[in-house]
């Protein structure tokens, strides 16, 4: 199949939610509710929920942000959404001006040694998970023909392979049958995941999310509500997984997805995720078995003929993919920098043999932990980051802090808040929807609105 090189790049919103850990000495659950109400104090990076959300989320929970996304409190986290993203650099540039505002929030309130946050989704005392959650739009014409689901759902299996962020150990209160205690993982979330489809997100963790909430004109879009996915430190594996599965998207709108079902996606993300090294073979529906690098590879090659030379963030994607692709297959050694799961292994690998330590022991277990500090200056994944690439451009941006994407409504809803703040008005705000004191409510169903926005009073 050939695409014509003018093929227009397919509009799509990308954005993430991302729940902090958090560790406190002596402070208990009000440091977090004290870091949250610094970053909406007097309007500073955005304004507090003056309303109910939803049964769980009262007023001041949280709040919408001038740079567009969105901090609230969920269940102890702290929890930071992006705005509406329209490129790929955009979401890694914005998912990292969150980790900035929360540690400008403990430095400014003098609490450095007392609060830490990380950006992991395991609490290896209690066993615990929290999530990162990506948001892709899709057309709603989008075709989900069994096929096509089934591709897409191993695609999301696979793709475990550049998208983990390592662990030590096993979840072990959730244990399965095949899936074996092992020392080291490559995901944090795969224990937890239960089902291929589900619609909740706190039980029967699902692959794939089938909640049907577009936040946008349900007519036009649907979304796609990922929960399986680790949290990132590096930004070139966050740059990769969040483009990839952009790409694959694209794929499926074009109808071009290539055909693929494996017998058990949940047993194979548990089983890839125990194995360290390739071969990395996978059983499919047809009881065939097939190298699992090799069927990733069938996404890229098709991504890359239909969509290679479209644009630059495309090629870069796709550049990366590749690199990712060689590495896994043949030198996992020169993907230290870019991919999380194998540089998290290769720093705790050389520690525990330079201390001569077990993996059982707690100190790796405190050094796992220490990959994913927020603060760049006691991380150990940010000092081994890969920045020679466009996943690294603008990530100390000081707009993204404060100013939406200019190409999403996010820039929009941005310049409304701005103008409520300054008028001191009443307000209700919504990703698509705003009240503003006594005037009519303002309808923002097009994710891609731009443009001058309306007065408030």
């Amino acid at each position: 199949m050939t695409r014509s090189k003018a093929a227009r790049k397919p509009a799509r919103i990308i954005g993430l939610e991302t729940e902090y850990g958090c560790l406190v000495d002596g402070l208990g659950p009000r440091a977090v509710a004290q870091i949250r109400d610094w970053i909406f104090e007097r309007h500073r990076f955005g304004l507090i929920d003056r309303h109910d959300r939803d049964w769980d989320e009262p007023p001041g929970n949280g709040g919408f942000l001038f740079n567009g996304g969105r901090i609230y409190l969920d269940m102890g986290h702290v929890e930071y959404c992006t705005p509406e993203c329209a490129t790929v650099a955009d979401v890694v540039r914005y998912d990292r001006a969150g980790d900035r505002m929360l540690l400008q929030a403990v430095k400014a309130l003098g609490l450095e040694e007392r609060v830490s946050f990380f950006r992991n989704n395991i609490d290896h005392h209690s066993g615990a998970t929290f999530g990162c959650h990506e948001n892709f739009s899709l057309a709603r014409s989008a075709p989900f023909t069994e096929a096509n689901v089934f591709s897409l759902l191993s695609f999301l299996t696979l793709r475990l392979l550049f998208t983990g962020s390592g662990r030590v150990g096993t979840a072990q209160t959730l244990m399965h049958p095949g899936a074996p205690a092992v020392d080291f993982q490559l995901s944090q979330r795969a224990d937890y995941i239960e089902n291929d489809f589900y619609e909740w997100v706190q039980h029967n963790r699902a692959i794939i999310n089938t909640r049907d909430e577009p936040l946008a004109d349900p007519e036009k879009y649907r979304r796609l509500h990922l929960i399986h996915g680790d949290t990132h430190v590096l930004p070139s594996a966050l740059f990769l997984k969040v483009g990839a599965t952009r790409l694959v998207l694209d794929l499926l709108e074009a109808d071009d997805l290539p055909p693929l079902a494996l017998a058990d996606a949940v047993g194979t993300l548990r089983l890839l995720s125990r194995q360290l090294q390739p071969p990395w073979k996978v059983r499919l529906a047809d009881r065939s078995e097939a190298d699992a690098v090799e069927l990733l590879s069938r996404f890229r090659l098709r991504a890359q003929r239909r969509f290679g030379g479209r644009d630059a963030e495309t090629d870069a994607i796709l550049t990366l993919w590749a690199r990712v692709e060689a590495g896994l297959q043949r030198d996992l050694g020169s993907l230290v920098g870019l991919i999380d799961w194998v540089t998290k292994h290769h720093l705790l690998e050389t520690f525990r043999a330079s201390e001569g330590l077990a993996w059982g022991d707690p100190w790796l277990e405190a050094q796992d932990l220490e990959y994913h500090h927020l603060d760049p200056e006691r991380s150990l994944g940010i000092a081994m980051a890969d920045l020679k690439g466009p996943w690294a451009v603008g990530l100390e941006d000081p707009l993204a802090l404060v100013t939406g994407p200019g190409d999403t409504r996010a820039g929009w809803r941005t310049q409304i808040m701005r103008a409520l703040a300054a008028s001191g008005a009443s307000y209700e705000i919504d990703w698509d929807r705003i009240e503003p004191g006594e005037g009519g409510a303002i309808e923002m169903p097009d994710p891609f609105h731009r443009g001058a926005p309306p007065a408030v009073s």
